[in-house]
């Protein structure tokens, strides 16, 4: 493990500096956003400008890396999300915000299609599994401590989104100087999406409402705080709860996840996100048995609402891999991660003008409906076919719904053949 760690420190410590920049910059939107008298529904359509460029990033970086090689296209990406990051001080209007936050799409994207083809080619079949794992786990810690960065500074200026830049700008460095050139990535085409749903339907339904949730999570969740007119270091708290659970929930589930009926498994996390939900809308009244604080239902609501987003991708990847051959699991991969991507747009736009229609509280009910959603197709889905037993699915791989169609079919086929390999040895 220690020589495994030292052929890839610098790339996971870059990863850190880059998820401190886009962590602050997540939540600074919302903050930021108030502050300039943005409504619901434009910072909506803001957030959902970033998951745009994100799907795109996904689809024409690797034709990027084989013109011009890996280090030149993730320089390059890294200038042009700097520079986006200190433009949104310069002309806050919600039209601008949307570009800049297409193109910061795009950049993470691509960001995260060489750091993965980078770790890829660094590890071996034997410790992919776990370094792909401590690889997600460094994203969300890098999330989580942009939200205590955010307490030290104030979003009424500049200060904040010079930080983010500076610190987008700096974790190229190691990355760079220490990285061993990696071979052209190739990312298999995306399948149609009803191939996708014929091989897996509650694979292809779950991951598009997941997205859903995860963009209106990680985008809407600083809008709701402003709104309900939480602190700054309030709602840097409540952003880094949803990640914070995520953190927490994915060992948990997924050792459930490879011991029962995944479709039970999945069931029972999207009612467990449901009902956090709706303590999170009974915070706005709450009964007399309830909190006397209403900050306390609130942040965990979040901690459980988002505690189960990130599982719940795993669990869905991990579900759809199982009903699939193995020659099928890249072109699968790509076709849930597009599909993902489709939620991510749409569900910002839904909550936002559902907030601006109903109030802030309407961030829970949108919520909780989707998670419930999942429920149902998931109950319905079981009543139609028969349980694949536990020792016949592949392992349950702790993936973050940020990761590139590179770590997806990575893990996708890691999983497929240690499964293999353990039908050999039985």
């Amino acid at each position: 493990m220690t020589g495994m760690l030292a052929s890839v420190w610098a790339l996971l410590l870059g990863i850190v500096l880059i998820m401190l920049g886009n962590g602050m910059h997540f939540t600074l939107m919302g903050l930021r956003g108030g502050i300039e008298g943005f409504s619901s529904a434009e910072l909506a359509i803001v957030t959902s400008g970033y998951f745009l460029g994100f799907l795109s990033g996904a689809r024409f970086t690797p034709v990027l890396i084989q013109r011009v090689g890996h280090v030149r296209v993730f320089a390059a990406l890294g200038s042009f999300m700097s520079a986006c990051l200190i433009a949104f001080t310069l002309w806050p209007e919600p039209w601008t915000w949307t570009i800049l936050r297409i193109i910061i799409g795009f950049c993470m994207s691509g960001i995260y299609v060489v750091a993965e083809s980078w770790l890829n080619n660094a590890t071996t079949n034997e410790n992919r599994g776990k370094m792909l794992s401590i690889y997600m786990i460094a994203q969300t810690l890098g999330i989580i401590a942009a939200q205590g960065l955010l307490t030290i500074g104030d979003a009424g200026n500049a200060a904040l989104f010079i930080g983010a830049s500076i610190l987008v700008s700096v974790s190229f460095a190691p990355i760079l100087l220490s990285v061993k050139p990696a071979p052209a990535v190739e990312v298999a085409k995306p399948g149609g999406l009803k191939a996708l749903y014929e091989a897996s339907p509650l694979g292809t339904i779950g991951i598009f409402l997941l997205g859903s949730i995860y963009a209106s999570q990680s985008g809407m969740g600083a809008v709701f705080g402003n709104e309900i007119g939480l602190s700054a270091n309030q709602i840097a708290l409540f952003v880094a709860m949803l990640f914070g659970g995520a953190l927490v929930m994915q060992f948990p589930i997924g050792w459930l996840s490879d011991r029962l009926d995944r479709r039970k498994v999945i069931c029972g996390t999207a009612f467990l996100g449901a009902v956090a939900c709706g303590f999170g809308w009974m915070s706005q009244s709450p009964p007399a048995w309830f909190s006397s604080d209403p900050l306390i239902p609130i942040m965990g609501a979040a901690f459980f609402a988002g505690g189960t987003t990130t599982p719940l991708y795993a669990l869905l990847l991990a579900y759809t891999n199982d009903s699939v051959p193995a020659k099928d699991m890249p072109a699968t991969s790509g076709g849930l991660v597009f599909t993902f991507g489709l939620g991510a747009i749409i569900g910002p736009i839904a909550m936002g003008f559902a907030m601006e229609s109903l109030g802030p509280f309407a961030f829970w009910i949108v919520l909780g409906g989707t998670f419930f959603a999942i429920v149902l197709f998931a109950l319905y889905r079981m009543s139609q076919s028969e349980a694949l037993p536990a020792s016949e699915t592949d392992a349950y791989l702790k993936l973050v719904p940020t990761a590139s169609p590179i770590a997806v079919a990575d893990a996708a086929n890691w999983a497929a053949e240690n499964a293999e390999a353990g039908e050999a040895v039985a």
